[in-house]
């Protein structure tokens, strides 16, 4: 957990969340704050199994699953080549428009690329970096004046941009319990935006679970996850998010291969909903722990 990435804060809050329920639940578990060292400091800890609550840069990129491979240590969540084509939404959207997953159109945009400001999609649109989480650097731009500095905020964080049409309707998750879709959650952040703020700061969003969706369509969003999760190699209990439109069509934005992992946090409240309290779900994800590499 913790590790260097931008999202170190919100990873420690859920390692703290796994390693409180691994110890409740009678576990010898410890905490193993990710540096320069981990390699070093794994290989003196001598553990059986690794619980990834590693958010962002070397824990869902497939960086810290390339180690453990190597060292032969079973761990939680998807492997490594898995983590890392999700993790890069550039890739992500290509192997959804290869699978005819539904997503947003989009454009992609170099940090030294010869044009930055020539766009094809129109406004709205959503400007992200192609490798962030927790929704950092992430705007929406309703006005053409306000798009270079959204551009400019975006490369701060990644090499690659992404600009994609804004869809309008409700954003939901769908947590998955190894290849099994969960209850569906609506998120309504209430400034119309799930930002960083609307996601960590209490009563900024409402959550509803299940979500109030026609049957129908929920199972439309069901299947949909399904093939993202295929598509993108995931293993364990990741979620997937997208927005479904006023037609009833999932289009989605990512798959999360390590989700936040507090009882307030998306899988957990899904978890809950299906029968799962916070701490059994936790001994589930590790019971799922595994290794891709050939003995």
């Amino acid at each position: 957990m913790g590790g260097m990435s931008s999202e170190r804060e919100i990873s420690l809050s859920t390692g703290n969340e796994v390693l409180n329920a691994l110890t409740r639940k009678g576990l010898n578990g410890i905490a193993i704050d990710v540096d320069r060292h981990v390699a070093q400091n794994l290989a003196d800890k001598k553990i059986d199994a690794a619980f990834i609550a590693l958010h962002g840069a070397y824990g869902e990129d497939g960086a810290i699953q390339g180690m453990l491979e190597c060292v032969g240590i079973p761990y939680t969540g998807s492997g490594v080549l898995g983590s890392a084509v999700a993790y890069d939404k550039v890739i992500s959207k290509r192997i959804f428009r290869d699978r005819n997953i539904p997503t947003a159109r989009y454009q992609v945009f170099y940090k030294n690329g010869p044009d930055k400001t020539k766009r094809d999609i129109g406004l709205p649109c959503v400007v992200k970096p192609s490798n962030q989480g927790s929704s950092i650097g992430v705007t929406v731009v309703r006005k053409e004046e306000d798009f270079e500095k959204s551009m400019e905020l975006a490369f701060q964080y990644s090499r690659e941009v992404i600009v994609e049409d804004f869809i309008d309707g409700k954003l939901i998750a769908i947590g998955m319990d190894e290849g099994e879709p969960m209850p569906i959650v609506h998120i309504k952040p209430q400034s119309g935006f799930y930002d960083y703020e609307a996601k960590y700061t209490a009563g900024k969003t409402e959550y509803i679970c299940p979500a109030d969706i026609d049957e129908e369509i929920q199972q439309r969003c069901r299947e949909t996850a399904v093939m993202t999760f295929q598509a993108l190699k995931g293993r364990g209990f990741p979620r997937v998010d997208a927005i479904l439109n006023d037609d009833g069509t999932p289009y989605v934005l990512e798959m999360n291969t390590i989700p936040g992992l507090t009882p307030t946090s998306l899988l957990p409240m899904a978890a809950k909903m299906a029968g799962m309290e916070f701490d059994d779900l936790i001994i589930r994800i590790l019971q799922s722990a595994s290794t891709d590499y050939r003995k």
